[in-house]
């Protein structure tokens, strides 16, 4: 599919599907790529996930975090990493929230 000078659409009333046997699937954009589910979840079913660039929190109290992290949510919907700790180390009003 493609639309070189305008926007592209696919609509279906019962779902759309896309696959590939064998190779990747690439979605690139010049800016956002959104994805929105209005009556369910978003599903990343994979053995890995990788979100390479998300920024990290000002560290909590603990200085011994082991190499883990935990994402964090920021009200307007910004992920960020935290060092793990005990507890939860997301900070509502972290600095990358502002």
């Amino acid at each position: 599919l493609e639309s070189p000078t305008r926007s592209l659409s696919m609509d279906a009333p019962r779902g759309i599907n896309i696959k590939a046997q064998a190779g990747n699937i690439e979605a690139l954009s010049q800016m956002d790529i959104k994805l929105h589910s209005s009556d369910g979840v978003l599903l990343l079913d994979a053995e890995t996930v990788r979100l390479p660039k998300l920024p990290e929190g000002a560290r909590g109290g603990s200085s011994i975090s082991q190499g883990l992290y935990e994402i964090c949510v920021c009200p307007d919907g910004k992920l960020y990493l935290s060092a793990a700790g005990i507890g939860s180390t997301c900070q509502e009003y972290s600095r990358v929230c502002q």
